[in-house]
């Protein structure tokens, strides 16, 4: 989720307002209700020509939300009914979209360097600015995005084995990966004021913090900035903290988005009918075929379990406890930006840890309709295999050292998947082979989700990662 923990697909409590939109809650049924909210229209001169039909890409949700995390509930269809526990806020009448714009300073760089410990002056390399060590590569490295939002990556490495020094195992990490700390996770207090200094450098320290994130003995700091008085949702920085107090690893953004066109928005209750108007469908899963369960030993990929669907199920209830008007990341015309947005706070079972779902607030009427689908790609030939088409990348997510690229596409349990990368200055292509495990024999079509991973020759840094047609894939 971003180098972010946080990630589209993370679990994730209520986010609660801010600056500009206090929220209060109401009843017994735990309601956040938005008090006040900024008008996004407010400075709009009488008679303007209104703002263009707002183009999202939907490839992430119904219109383009974030998402949600694995396993549960999907928002875009698959049976899963919401069910507000009291009333639901209205929200302003109109609020602005913002977007990523302008271009990051060395001065930027150093001051986030400066935080972060890194010694050394900024050098610019293909769009991307860098603070690397030299000799062996051990150290600190930081690497910028020159262009906004500045997306950041952060990775501390100690060095490959030397010699006889370290015999080939588990403890022995090949070159270029960071050795695993030892010891146990600090506590979330010592992680929030290792993850301060940083948080100010980039001018988040106003974010909303959630420290309860383990990854064996590193505690992860996930910050949620503010962004025109409104919380965020998808826009996340995380800063991973080490057993001493260090900074292991981190990513995040250096830029905030600027403020661009208002659009009217709909109230919480409207957008949460549009939700349950989506989750009415047959859900994401784009490979057809319920009958039947797979092939013994075909249950799925190798890194996923198999998803199955029951067409005849009931509908799964889930109760809606909160609802906070914000911005969510979504990719506007290709590029990343923050959309005026509902997030609901979920329960999907009494008593586990809720999560959030988010719906567009954009009235629909500004949406442009959606894009008519492209041709299909050419197809990729096996030799005597017959065709399979390209696989669509539904998201990306990159480790602590900024190598290893990891992406996940739906597919199915009839075949094989191998990844391949292609690095350029500004972006990371990669393209999914797909290989029938036996294509003279008949097969049931059940839709997996798959992630595969690739080995960069270089940290991703602010690269752009894109499918083999050169679409943006949204990072998880």
């Amino acid at each position: 989720m971003s180098g972010t923990e946080n990630r589209r697909m993370r679990h994730r409590p209520m986010l609660v307002a801010s600056v500009a939109a206090s929220v209060l809650l109401v009843g017994g049924g735990g309601v956040y209700l938005a008090a006040t909210a900024t008008d996004g229209d407010a400075t709009r001169p009488a008679g303007a020509a209104a703002p263009p039909p707002l183009k999202l890409d939907g490839r992430s949700g119904d219109d383009g939300g974030p998402g949600i995390a694995p396993g549960e509930p999907d928002p875009n269809g698959g049976g899963a009914v919401y069910k507000a526990k009291g009333d639901l806020p209205q929200g302003p009448s109109s609020a602005a979209v913002h977007r990523p714009d302008g271009r990051v300073t060395s001065a930027e760089v150093t001051r986030l360097a400066q935080a972060l410990g890194i010694a050394g002056a900024p050098r610019l390399e293909g769009g991307v600015w860098k603070i690397a060590p030299e000799k062996d590569g051990s150290g600190l490295r930081l690497d910028v995005a020159a262009e906004a939002p500045g997306s950041w990556t952060f990775s501390r490495y100690d060095g490959g084995p030397v010699g006889d020094t370290c015999l080939k195992g588990k403890a022995c990490p090949p070159p270029g990966e960071a050795k695993p700390p030892s010891g146990g996770p600090v506590s979330e207090a010592a992680a929030r004021a290792a993850a301060t200094p940083v948080l100010k450098a980039i001018g988040q320290e106003d974010a909303k913090l959630d420290t309860s994130q383990l990854m064996g003995s590193v505690r992860v700091v996930n910050a949620d900035p503010v962004v025109g008085g409104l919380p965020t949702y998808g826009w996340s920085t995380g800063i991973h903290v080490g057993p001493g107090g260090e900074l292991v690893s981190g990513s995040g953004q250096l830029k905030d988005p600027v403020k661009g066109d208002s659009y009217p928005v709909i109230g919480a209750e409207k957008a949460l009918e549009e939700l349950n108007k989506a989750s009415s469908g047959p859900g994401s899963i784009g490979i057809g075929g319920c009958a039947t369960d797979p092939p013994a030993g075909m249950e799925g990929g190798a890194d996923t379990p198999a998803t199955t669907c029951k067409p005849d199920a009931k509908p799964k209830e889930l109760a809606v406890t909160g609802a906070v008007f914000g911005l969510a990341s979504q990719f506007v015309d290709g590029e990343r930006a923050l959309v005026p947005s509902w997030l609901f706070t979920v329960e999907a079972e009494p008593g586990a840890k809720p999560y959030t779902v988010v719906r567009t607030a954009v009235a629909p009427e500004h949406l442009a309709p959606p894009a008519k689908p492209s041709p299909t790609p050419p197809p990729t030939q096996h030799p005597g295999e017959g065709t399979v088409p390209e696989r669509q990348l539904t998201s990306y997510r990159v480790d602590g050292t900024g190598t290893k690229l990891s992406v996940t596409f739906w597919g199915g349990v009839c075949s094989e998947y191998t990844a391949a990368a292609e690095e350029r200055a500004d972006k990371v292509a990669v393209r999914v082979t797909e290989r029938p495990i036996d294509p003279g024999r008949a097969c049931i079509a059940i839709a997996v989700e798959v992630t595969r991973t690739v080995t960069l020759e270089q940290p991703l840094g602010g690269r752009a990662v894109v499918d083999a047609s050169g679409e943006p894939v949204p990072r998880m």
